[in-house]
């Protein structure tokens, strides 16, 4: 099965020619979608020259609108079977594509989430960061009958064809919540595995912010009853 992956990026000219040369290292992605969301520094300078290999597939959009929207545009520029979310911070490792994978080339998922909280190595920080996301997810299992350990991920692997029809609306950080709840309401398929992570802090450049949790328990809420 063909495998797109979507990079979205803003604002980080220190570790995108990084991310790239690891996605490509593990010679599983057929394409590589970089969507560059507006930034104001060097990054679409050195993605633009990365661009000139033929797997990679440069997106811009003219200002910001959040990694939703960036998503949103890689989804509808991608060709291939599978869809794989890559943030562009190199706090996830394409290492764990070939786990990401298995599920869906058996046949037994619809969408596969790289879980944080299943014993996979990490690094020690966060502590707060960690509970929000805990606690988004305990909300999520309540309101859909689920048993996921981490629904923020930002490691979820689609099959093409279980995201047709899903009209994504959020432009923030909102969507990972409303693709959720849109697949479970599908009653699509979710298998976890787990997954390095590495988070950065505040201090080395992390964007999401305290507010973008209420924005997710408002999706989580809003979706459960409207679509």
């Amino acid at each position: 099965m063909k495998l797109s992956v979507v990079v979205p990026v803003y604002n980080e000219e220190k570790t995108i020619a990084e991310i790239l040369k690891r996605v490509q290292k593990v010679r599983l992605a057929d394409e590589i979608i970089v969507v560059d969301d507006g930034s104001s520094d060097g990054t679409a300078a050195i993605i633009n020259e990365l661009s000139s290999d033929k797997s990679i597939k440069f997106i811009a959009h003219p200002k910001n609108l959040g990694k939703g929207a960036a998503v949103r545009t890689g989804i509808e520029a991608a060709t291939g079977e599978m869809i794989l979310v890559q943030d562009a911070d190199l706090e996830y490792y394409p290492e764990d594509y070939p786990a990401l994978i298995k599920p869906i080339e058996n046949g037994s998922a619809d969408a596969v989430y790289g879980s944080r909280f299943m014993g996979g190595p990490r690094r020690t920080t966060m502590f707060w960061h960690m509970v929000a996301n805990k606690m988004l997810t305990f909300l999520t299992n309540i309101l859909y009958n689920n048993i996921l350990t981490d629904m923020e991920t930002g490691y979820k692997l689609f099959k093409r064809e279980i995201l047709q029809g899903i009209e994504i609306r959020s432009n923030s950080f909102d969507f990972e919540p409303e693709i959720t709840a849109k697949l479970l309401k599908r009653r699509a398929r979710i298998f976890e595995v787990p997954i390095t992570f590495n988070p950065r802090d505040y201090s080395e450049g992390k964007k999401i912010k305290l507010k973008d949790a209420f924005l997710a328990l408002w999706a989580l809420i809003k979706y459960r009853f409207v679509d």
